[in-house]
């Protein structure tokens, strides 16, 4: 009998279909992400799941799901899911890292530049009608890359194949990360190491591309932000919760920094009274740092793969947690430990 799987969202079909020829497969066609209730319920018999960043994978929806071998997720991040819960059962994680690298670096620099040169709003100046004369030396005077500093938070992947774009435009680069690269690297990538506080003072451009963690977590604040240049614009395509958006909105309102542009946001989808969206100063996109139709049917070949791999009892190609133990009985089923009281005499 073939495996059973659940896909929370429907992906690239050749994808499916790969995962198709060996397992049972059960995906939610809706566009909306399954619900808490559905997500519990479809998982119920299944040995897999490919999920989403939408889809909260914990605790609870473990225990419903005690045959489950692997979770596979279509994204980078992995803060959806309990990691250490699903270790402690011998669950593999994998995730899909590196592909939607130059996806999202790319977003980043079209973000600066609408950012820089007020191209939504230029835009939205045509189409209503009020360009009236044409041409103006004072019309949407905007700031340019040329020579400028940009400051990049967080050195991974995507924040190195920013630095190689930044090169392009002459920029003097400026990053900081929890771990400096060896110095010929450095060199080779026309960068410098600055501390975090030092960095943003000096940056024209602030670019964040960090992973979420308990130390990230609204490390851009009110402190950091009056640190900032009046002129300098922060770009956000990592994580919504690196940034407290309600010193945000005030910096931008305030003029404490010249604008943003953000892809991702706190609480997503961004809300009607967030302060963020009465606000000219700043772009605001739909998070879709990684929206080319290349980069997500690589990422639904990823993920399609460390999801054949786990349920073959293999470790995924990108696996989150390898030290994942067997916490299953021959059967694959996941057996909860005993209580104390259930194997030690007297209690």
């Amino acid at each position: 009998m073939k495996p059973k799987v659940y896909i929370t969202r429907a992906m690239s079909k050749d994808a499916t279909d790969m995962i198709a020829q060996v397992c049972d497969v059960e995906v939610n066609i809706k566009d909306a992400p399954a619900t808490r209730d559905e997500l519990i319920e479809n998982i119920r018999d299944k040995g897999g799941i490919i999920c989403m960043l939408t889809d909260r994978i914990d605790k609870e929806v473990m225990d419903a799901a005690p045959m489950l071998k692997v979770i596979s997720t279509m994204s980078v991040g992995f803060e959806h899911i309990d990691v250490e819960e699903a270790t402690k059962r011998g669950i593999y994680i994998g995730n899909t890292p590196g592909v939607l690298t130059d996806a999202t670096a790319d977003l980043t620099f079209a973000l600066i530049l609408a950012t820089a040169r007020h191209i939504p709003q230029a835009d939205r100046f045509v189409r209503q009608g009020e360009w009236k004369i044409s041409w103006s030396p004072s019309l949407f005077l905007g700031k340019s890359l040329w020579g400028a500093t940009l400051g990049i938070i967080g050195f991974g992947r995507i924040g190195r194949a920013v630095a190689k774009r930044a090169k392009g435009f002459n920029m003097n680069v400026l990053y900081n990360s929890r771990t400096r690269i060896p110095r010929d690297e450095e060199k080779r990538l026309g960068v410098r190491y600055a501390t975090l506080d030092t960095l943003l003072k000096r940056s024209d451009f602030v670019t964040i591309h960090t992973p979420l963690t308990k130390d990230t977590y609204h490390i851009i604040d009110e402190g950091r932000l009056r640190l900032m240049k009046r002129d300098a614009i922060l770009i956000n395509t990592s994580r919504g919760a690196t940034v407290d958006e309600a010193s945000l909105a005030r910096a931008l309102k305030e003029g404490w920094i010249a604008g943003a542009g953000l892809d991702v946001f706190q609480k997503e989808p961004i809300q009607m009274d967030n302060p963020l969206i009465g606000l000219d100063n700043v772009v605001l996109l739909p998070h879709i740092g990684s929206a080319t139709s290349e980069t997500r049917r690589m990422m639904a070949h990823i993920a399609a793969k460390n999801l054949l791999l786990g349920i073959g009892g293999k470790k995924p190609l990108y696996c989150v947690n390898p030290e994942a133990k067997k916490g299953r009985s021959k059967s694959g089923i996941y057996t909860k430990p005993l209580s104390p009281s259930h194997h030690m005499p007297g209690l």
